[in-house]
C-alpha cells in the first residue's frame, strides 16, 4: 500500500492534534511529529507542566515559544501567536479549533474524563491509554461514531498493529488460527552463563538447554518443560492481557484461556505451538488470541513486542515454497506464521491520527463491542478493606492476577473491570481463586470511569446475560 498516496491530503491541509501525557510515548510523538508532512502538536496536556515543556524542547522547540497556560483565553492567544501550548488538564483546549485528541496518560479515570471531553469538543479521539480502553472502548467509539468522530487506537501499540495484520489476513481470505503479540521484553538466554534475563530481571535456567529445541518432542511437553525452568520469571502480564483484550473487542476473535497460555518460544516455534492441540499445538481450538514470550539467545534477532497471526496452510504447494524461503511454517506444514517484529511508540502513530482526521477512517476496530473484559482472579486470601492498587510497570495489584473473562455488565455478582477496580477497597474478605465481582469492592462516587461503563453496559448489554467471547 503506498502511504503517500493514501494521506495525499496532508500535503495541503495540516492536522493540529493535541496529546496528554508527555511519557515515553507522547515524547516520542511530539518528536516525530516534526518530520510528518501535514501534523502539527501545539499542545500538551500533562499534570506536571514541567514535562510537557521539556517534551517540547526535546523535539527541538525554542523554550521561549513554549507557554504554560492556565485557561482557554490565554491558551487560544498562545496559538495565535505561534506558541507551543502546555496545560495541566485538558477542559482548556475544548474550544481551539483542534483536529484530534491524543489520550496517553495511562490513567483509566483520566483516559474517561479527556476522552468524554474530547468527543463532546469535537475532536477525533486516538486512545492510547488502553487502561481506560479496557473497560469503556466500545461506549467511546459508540459516541464518536454518533458524533461522526473516529474513535482509534494508535498505530505503535500493539493492539493497532495486530488489528491492522489480522484485518490484512482476512481480506487475503487467509484462515486465522492464532493471533497475538509478544511480550513487551524478550527471554534472552546467554548459554554460557545458563541465565536468563528479561529487561532487569534474571534467573538461572541450567535446564533450558535440554529443551531449547522443539525436536521430535509434543509442543505442550516442552512449553510446560520451559516454564517450569523459567519459573523465577513472570510469564504472564496485565497489560498483555489489557491489550489483546482489545483485539478480541475489535475483531471478533476470541480467547482460549482466562490468563493466555504466554509459552516461552522462539520465533521459529510460533506455527507449531499457537495452533490448535489438534494439530498439535497447545489451543483449545482455532480463532482465538494469545501471547508468547520470546526465547532467543543474545546474538538472535528479537520479536520486541512485535505481533503475529498463525494461518492455516491451505495451500500446501505454495507455503511450501514460502517455507524455502525463510518463512515460518510448522514441523507438520499445516500452519504459518507471518509476524511483524516492532512496534515504534509514538514514532509510528502519525498514521492513525491522519487516518483519523483526513480519512475519516479508524485503525482499530469498526464497530467494537464488549466481548470481553480484563478482570482479576485472587492468588491469596485478602482481607475487608484491601485497597486494590495497580502499581508499577506491569500493574501489578498485589495478591490478584490479571484475567480476561466475557463480557457482561459490570454489577452485582459479575466480575468488575480490573481499573474500575484499581483504587478501590474490598467491602469483604475474599479468598484466594476468586474472580473479584463488582458487589465485592466499593467503588465510591460516580467517576466519569464508571459512568461511562454504565452507559456502555446499557447500549450493549441490556440484559444481565453475558455475551460470548
Amino acid at each position: 500500500m503506498n502511504h503517500e498516496t493514501l494521506f495525499k491530503a496532508a500535503r495541503d491541509r495540516t492536522v493540529r492534534a493535541a496529546i496528554s501525557g508527555a511519557g515515553e510515548f507522547g515524547t516520542s510523538f511530539i518528536f516525530q511529529s516534526r518530520r510528518v508532512p501535514g501534523l502539527d502538536v501545539p499542545v500538551v496536556v500533562n499534570r506536571t507542566v514541567q514535562r510537557g515543556i521539556d517534551a517540547f524542547v526535546y523535539a527541538g522547540y525554542d523554550p521561549d515559544d513554549v507557554v504554560v497556560c492556565e485557561n482557554a483565553s490565554q491558551a487560544a492567544t498562545a496559538l495565535d501567536t505561534g506558541k507551543r501550548v502546555v496545560v495541566a488538564e485538558a477542559s482548556p483546549i475544548r474550544d481551539l479549533g483542534l483536529d484530534v485528541f491524543v489520550e496517553g496518560t495511562g490513567n483509566p479515570e483520566v483516559g474517561a474524563r479527556y476522552g468524554d471531553l474530547a468527543i463532546l469538543a469535537g475532536m477525533h479521539l486516538v486512545m492510547v491509554s488502553k487502561e481506560a480502553d479496557s473497560v469503556i472502548g466500545p461506549i467511546l467509539a459508540d459516541k464518536a461514531r454518533k458524533a461522526g468522530l473516529v474513535y482509534t487506537p494508535a498505530d505503535g501499540d500493539q493492539p493497532s498493529l495486530l488489528i491492522g495484520l489480522v484485518t490484512w489476513a482476512r481480506v487475503l481470505g487467509l484462515t486465522i488460527l492464532s493471533a497475538g503479540k509478544s511480550s513487551e521484553y524478550d527471554f534472552v538466554f546467554d548459554p554460557d552463563t545458563g541465565v536468563v534475563t528479561s529487561l532487569d530481571r534474571s534467573c538461572s535456567a541450567p535446564g533450558l538447554k535440554d529443551v531449547w529445541e522443539l525436536g521430535d518432542s509434543a509442543t505442550v511437553d516442552t512449553a510446560a518443560a520451559r516454564a517450569e525452568v523459567l519459573a523465577a520469571l513472570p510469564q504472564h502480564a496485565v497489560p498483555d492481557l489489557c491489550e489483546m483484550g482489545h483485539v478480541i473487542n475489535a475483531t471478533g476473535l476470541g480467547f482460549d484461556v482466562p490468563e493466555f497460555h504466554a509459552p516461552v518460544c522462539r520465533i521459529g516455534e510460533i506455527a507449531d505451538l499457537m495452533v490448535p492441540q489438534s494439530q498439535g499445538g497447545l489451543l483449545g481450538r482455532a480463532g482465538v488470541v494469545d501471547v508468547i514470550n520470546c526465547l532467543r539467545k543474545p546474538d538472535e534477532v528479537s520479536l520486541a513486542g512485535g505481533v503475529y497471526v498463525v494461518v492455516a496452510c491451505e495451500d500446501p504447494k505454495s507455503w511450501e515454497v514460502l517455507r524455502a524461503k525463510g518463512h515460518v511454517v510448522n514441523r507438520a506444514g499445516s500452519a504459518a506464521a507471518i509476524y511483524h517484529p516492532a512496534h515504534l511508540l509514538g514514532v509510528e502513530s502519525a498514521t492513525s491520527v491522519l487516518a483519523a482526521a483526513l480519512l475519516g477512517q479508524s485503525t482499530g476496530g469498526e464497530n467494537p463491542h464488549p466481548l470481553c473484559d480484563l478482570a482479576g482472579r485472587t492468588t491469596r486470601d485478602l482481607a475487608a478493606g484491601t485497597e486494590l492498587r495497580a502499581m508499577g510497570h506491569h500493574h501489578v495489584i498485589d495478591g490478584v492476577e490479571g484475567i480476561l473473562v466475557e463480557g457482561a455488565r459490570a454489577e452485582g455478582g459479575n466480575p468488575i473491570p480490573y481499573y474500575m477496580a484499581d483504587g478501590r477497597r474490598l467491602n469483604r474478605d475474599v479468598p484466594a481463586g476468586t474472580v473479584l465481582a463488582c458487589d465485592m469492592v466499593d467503588t465510591g462516587s460516580e467517576s466519569v470511569l464508571v459512568r461511562l461503563r454504565r452507559e456502555q453496559d446499557d447500549v450493549f448489554l441490556p440484559a444481565a446475560d453475558r455475551v460470548s467471547a
